[in-house]
């Protein structure tokens, strides 16, 4: 009997032995086109890769959550793997790049199978733009769970070069407001490279990948979770995932360690990939996976453009006299807002800013309002300031704001990543909504699918935005370039702040970029309010034609179409809206370009006008076209505009 017991012993560990490792796991786009392989390594660790048309860009790559109790990034078994089904959904946005939006996936869930006895769950969803996916915790607990490390890397072929944006130390910057997402990308980087500040790179990251390109960022951001990125070394090219840094919450001893009870899902991993840079500018990805709208009664949420002073005019400019003057500005130009910056309750004062929201409804025009949002995280000093962290205070003056008939709210200088900050973002859109009020993050986080969550979010800055200019030549000098990788990078996850167009000359900095190019960012960069940088005066010089492209551009965007461009150097985007395309270019180099544009991708069309520049860097010159193909020289720094028929 013994004999016989030790004979099928053997025999069961031979046919083990045989078996080997489980079989990797494929999860594939409804295209074919975009695969995921997971697997589990010999020392239980699970990893994925990623391949587009055969193609590896990802992996293999790990997988994992370390916890407080629990390790759940080794000694893994593969428990289950779900069948593959379908995913589709529909939706619109107000205030993003396409309004009518429609994702499709394949979604599968794996779940890992720990040695104490914990489940690690990852979903995947791949759709033909890329890949998605989120760790999920289940069971019922009423004590919060913390997640230490998250473990998820994203490994690079030894070839690939970065587009990346450093990520800045906490703590520090004018006023200790840093991060704040407003660094200069460094172009075309070996992957691999340090990061320059020694805090790792920030979403998104870009990535050009065995011929085919690679965004990384991240998405569906709810209150368990902190903002993360890439973390400061990454050997071999594989990338991993870092938490906040300490101080980057709404108080000095919030915690990094993201804190939950079950069950728990975190953000989703978002890798938008494909063979051209018409898919990282196009896709709608960070949305597609974000939560629906929250807010039921969305009427309040107007998309406009809006006139602004403090960018060439600065503090001084923040009182009743000038205010009112680009109130009127705004109404010639037949903008919906005016933007009334920091100062504004010392130096004009609740009374008068109603005076001031009364006059401009007889004029067509709404007031948005800036907001500090400070608590303790940093030391900016500019007010109104310590009205909107606590709870009770903020819902009184968001209540007092809509019966002012104030239309909208830019809160600035926030505090970094952390979870506590992650919440309190929410918090403030909560309690604007409550008040039917708009919302512009200045200072901020960049945006994780949030335009769809929550819809009255109209733009967010987290971008080396115009303002720069006014403070250095350094700035001033970089701006061409700069600008022609913001398309392919942050834009192309949601609105963006850059307040664009400026036609005047800065005090005491040299402009070097043309006027054809400042017009053509009114076009090229997307925000659901956008904030122009030019004054009265300056727009009153343009010629007729370009003061009316600024004044009839629609105030929102039904769909968008890369043409042509590379990161860093230029740009042609086509944009929709009432069935009419505007397309914008813009050279980011200082040596003159020539660019030729297929327009039939745009549909039919029967030529339209065209608005670049002219003899010199500050004026302009217009033509119209005909025909579907068309060669247009752009000066360095330079650009244009087209208005199809």
């Amino acid at each position: 009997m013994l004999k016989a017991s030790l004979c099928f012993v053997l025999f069961l560990t031979t046919i083990l032995a045989q078996a080997g490792p489980p079989e990797p796991i494929l999860v594939t786009s409804p295209d074919g086109a975009v695969q995921v392989t997971v697997s589990v390594t010999d020392q239980g660790v699970p990893t994925y890769s990623v391949a587009y048309r055969q193609t590896k860009l990802i992996g293999p790559s790990r997988l994992g959550l370390q916890l407080a109790d629990a390790d759940l990034t080794q000694n893994l078994k593969l428990s289950s793997a779900g069948k593959t089904t379908p995913v589709s959904d529909s939706y619109t946005l107000t205030n993003d790049k396409r309004s009518a939006c429609r994702y499709q996936a394949n979604r599968r869930e794996i779940a890992f199978l720990g040695s104490q006895g914990r489940t690690l769950s990852v979903v995947f969803q791949v759709s033909n733009d890329g890949v998605a996916f989120r760790y999920a915790l289940g069971g019922k607990s009423k004590e919060k769970q913390r997640i230490l490390a998250e473990k998820t890397t994203f490994k690079l072929p030894a070839a690939a070069k970065g587009w990346l944006h450093p990520h800045a130390v906490a703590q520090t910057g004018w006023s200790n407001t840093q991060p704040s997402y407003e660094e200069k990308y460094k172009l075309g980087l070996a992957a691999g490279t340090p990061s320059s500040l020694g805090q790792g790179w920030s979403f998104p990251a870009l990535f050009q990948a065995a011929g085919h390109w690679v965004l990384l960022t991240e998405a569906g951001m709810d209150r368990s979770y902190g903002g993360t990125h890439l973390a400061h070394l990454s050997p071999d090219g594989e990338y991993s995932i870092a938490f906040a840094q300490e101080r980057e919450g709404t108080t000095p001893t919030a915690s990094t360690a993201p804190e939950s009870t079950l069950p728990w899902s975190t953000p989703w991993r978002v890798l938008v990939v494909g063979s051209t840079l018409g898919t990282i500018v196009e896709s709608t990805l960070t949305t597609d996976v974000s939560a629906p709208a929250k807010i039921k009664d969305t009427a309040f949420i107007q998309p406009g453009k809006a006139s602004w002073s403090w960018a060439l005019l600065k503090d001084e400019a923040t009182v009743y006299d000038v205010q009112k003057r680009f109130v009127d500005y705004a109404a010639d130009m037949k903008w919906r807002y005016c933007l009334i910056d920091a100062l504004w309750d010392k130096q004009i004062g609740y009374d008068k800013m109603t005076e001031l929201a009364t006059y401009a409804r007889t004029k067509n025009v709404d007031l948005l309002l800036w907001y500090n949002s400070n608590g303790s995280w940093n030391k900016a000093p500019q007010t109104p300031i310590n009205v909107l962290f606590d709870p009770a205070t903020r819902k009184k003056e968001f209540a007092r704001l809509q019966q002012m008939g104030i239309k909208g709210v830019k809160i600035d200088f926030f505090g970094g990543d952390g979870q506590s900050m992650m919440g309190y973002y929410q918090d403030l859109l909560d309690d604007a909504a409550q008040a039917k009020l708009l919302v512009n993050f200045h200072g901020t986080t960049i945006p994780r699918g949030w335009t769809r969550t929550y819809p009255h979010l109209m733009t967010m800055e987290a971008v080396r935005g115009f303002e720069f200019l006014t403070f250095a030549q350094a700035d001033a000098d970089d701006q061409s370039t700069h600008c022609a990788m913001l398309p392919f990078t942050r834009n192309a996850v949601g609105p963006m702040d850059f307040t664009p167009v400026c036609f005047s000359e800065i005090p005491k900095v040299n402009r070097l970029t043309t006027n054809g190019f400042e017009l053509a960012l009114s076009v090229l960069f997307q925000s659901g309010i956008q904030h122009y940088v030019e004054v009265p005066e300056g727009m009153q010089k343009q010629p007729p034609y370009v003061v009316n492209f600024m004044r009839n551009l629609p105030p929102s965007w039904d769909d968008v179409k890369f043409l042509d461009g590379f990161p860093g150097e230029y740009a042609v985007v086509a944009r929709k809206a009432n069935n009419k395309w505007y397309v914008a270019g813009i050279n980011g180099t200082p040596t003159d370009r020539t660019i030729t544009l297929d327009l039939s991708k745009l549909g039919a069309t029967k030529g339209g006008t065209l608005i670049t520049d002219g003899t010199t860097n500050r004026d302009f010159s217009t033509r119209s076209f005909t025909g579907t193909a068309l060669t247009l020289p752009v000066k360095a720094r330079g650009g244009f505009v087209l208005e199809l028929n």
